[in-house]
C-alpha cells in the first residue's frame, strides 16, 4: 500500500466527513495567499498547505529536491521530476498532519491558509492539449443522430482511441466566466451560412489527465509505462458550441467550435491517490492491437455530477455519471497519442471526452440529455433547457467513494455571460 492511503490515517487538521480532501487526498495546485504571495500547495480539509514553507522550514529533508522547487508558479517543475520523488513527497505531507505528529504553533502560522482566504490559479501551464473521443455510449448516442444505429460507431473507433489536438491557452480555471462564442452556423434547410452568437451552447463531462516526466519526439510510451508518466487528474469541461461545429468540423474536424474555452478543477488529483479505486473496464472487441494491449485495472471508479444553476433557481443536478464507463483508458490513450512518435511533455493535458453512462440520466452532454434538443430538460423555475442559456452557471463534481473515506476533485464551475458585440 502507497503510505499516504492509508485508511486508518488521521489529521489533526479537522476534516469533514462529506469532504473530497482527507489526509488521504493530498491534490496538488496553485493558490495565491491574502499577501498575494503565489504558492505550490496542497490541501487537506479546508486549508492550503504552502509546500514551499515546509520546504524552507526543512520538513522535506532526506527528498532529492531543489531549494527553489516549490517556489514557483505552476506545477511544472515538479511535475519534470520522477514519479517516486512525487510519492515520496505525498507520503511526507501525510505524514506531517498525521495525528501522530505535532507541529510548533507558529509553523502552523506560516504554511496553513484558510481555503476561503486564497485565491487558486491555474495548476499549469499547459503546453499541449489534446481531446479523446473515449466513451462508447457517447460515440454511439452521436453516431444514432447523425447517422442511423447500424452505423452509430465509424469503422475506426474500436481498433483506435480517437482523438484531437485542441487549443491549449483557451482552459481557463474554475471560477472564470465565459462569452457565449460566436461564428458561422447552418441553418436548417438553407445552403448558405449565417453569423452570430451559438445558439446551441454545450457542455462536455470529462475528466482529463496530467503527463510528469516527458519524451522526446521520435520514442514511444507503453501501456505498461504509461502510469509513470500519468501525475494526476482534474475535472474538465469542453466547452462546446454545436451549431458552429457542425458547420466546420467536416473534413479537418473541431476547431472554433471549441477553442474559445475549456473549464478545469483548480486540484490535480494524483494517480496514486486514486490507485484504490481501480476498477476493469468494458471487455474490448474486437482484439486491439498488441501496443495497446494492457495488464490489470486500469479504469478509475468517480462519481461525477453535473448541475445548472440560474439566477432563477439554485443548483440543479441534470447528469450523474462515472469515469469507470470510460471505454479506452488512459494508458490507451498514452500509448497511442505517442506510438508515432510524438513527444509529451510536463504538463500536457488530455481529457477524456465526454462521459456517457448506458442510461439518460447518466448522459454527458445537453446534446444527449436533450436529445439534440428533442426533448428538453426541465428547470426547478418550470423553464427548460434544451442547450445552455446566457447568465446560466455549470458545475461539474467529481469523486471516488470507499467505505473508510472519500477522494474528491472539489468542483469546476463556470458562468455563461451574453456573446461579446462584434466590432468591425
Amino acid at each position: 500500500m502507497i503510505k499516504a492511503n492509508d485508511p486508518n490515517r488521521k489529521s489533526w487538521i479537522e476534516v469533514a466527513s462529506h469532504s473530497d480532501f482527507p489526509i488521504q487526498n493530498i491534490p496538488f495546485g496553485i493558490f495565491k495567499t491574502s499577501n498575494k504571495t503565489i504558492c505550490v500547495g496542497s490541501r487537506i480539509g479546508d486549508y492550503a498547505i504552502d509546500l514551499n514553507a515546509l520546504h524552507k522550514l526543512n520538513y522535506f529533508d532526506g527528498i532529492t529536491l531543489d531549494c527553489e522547487i516549490f517556489n514557483k508558479e505552476t506545477l511544472n517543475d515538479f511535475l519534470k521530476l520522477s514519479k517516486p520523488i512525487w510519492r515520496q513527497v505525498r507520503d511526507r505531507i501525510a505524514e506531517i498532519f498525521d495525528t501522530n505528529n505535532v507541529m510548533d504553533e507558529s509553523h502552523k502560522t506560516i504554511v496553513l491558509s484558510k481555503i476561503d482566504e486564497v485565491e487558486m490559479l491555474m495548476p499549469v501551464k499547459v503546453g499541449d492539449y489534446t481531446d479523446f473521443y473515449s466513451s462508447r455510449q457517447h460515440a454511439y448516442n452521436v453516431g444514432c443522430m447523425f447517422r442511423d444505429p447500424n452505423n452509430a460507431l465509424l469503422p475506426n473507433w474500436l481498433h483506435i482511441p480517437v482523438g484531437y489536438h485542441g487549443r491549449a491557452s483557451s482552459i481557463i480555471l474554475s471560477g472564470t466566466n465565459i462569452h457565449r462564442p460566436k461564428g458561422q452556423q447552418l441553418p436548417p434547410d438553407s445552403d448558405t451560412p449565417t453569423f452570430g452568437p451559438c445558439k446551441l451552447l454545450d457542455f462536455e463531462l470529462e475528466m482529463a489527465f496530467v503527463t510528469g516526466q516527458g519524451k522526446n519526439l521520435g520514442e514511444s510510451i507503453s501501456t505498461k509505462k504509461a502510469d509513470d508518466y500519468i501525475f494526476g487528474m482534474c475535472i474538465f469541461n469542453d466547452w462546446s458550441a454545436r451549431d458552429i461545429q457542425k458547420w466546420e468540423y467536416v473534413p479537418l474536424g473541431p476547431f472554433l467550435g471549441k477553442s474559445f474555452a475549456s473549464s478545469i478543477s483548480p486540484w490535480i488529483v494524483t494517480l496514486d491517490a486514486l490507485e484504490p479505486f481501480r476498477v476493469a473496464g468494458e471487455k474490448q472487441k474486437p482484439t486491439v492491437l498488441p501496443y495497446l494491449e494492457f495488464e490489470g485495472n486500469k479504469n478509475i471508479d468517480i462519481n461525477l455530477e453535473v448541475l445548472i444553476s440560474s439566477e432563477n433557481f439554485e443548483a440543479h443536478t441534470i447528469s450523474k455519471s462515472n469515469y469507470k464507463y470510460m471505454y479506452w483508458n488512459m494508458t490507451q490513450q498514452l500509448a497511442h497519442h505517442t506510438i508515432n512518435g510524438c513527444n509529451i511533455n510536463a504538463g500536457d493535458m488530455m481529457a477524456s471526452g465526454t462521459i456517457s453512462g448506458n442510461t439518460p440520466e447518466a448522459y454527458g452532454s445537453m446534446l444527449e440529455l436533450s436529445w439534440k434538443g428533442t426533448k428538453p430538460i426541465p428547470m426547478p423555475d418550470n423553464s427548460e433547457r434544451k442547450f445552455l442559456q446566457d447568465n446560466d452557471s455549470l458545475i461539474m463534481r467529481a469523486h471516488c467513494q470507499a467505505n473508510q473515506y472519500r477522494i474528491g476533485f472539489g468542483e469546476v464551475k463556470t458562468k455563461i455571460l451574453p456573446a461579446k458585440e462584434l466590432n468591425l
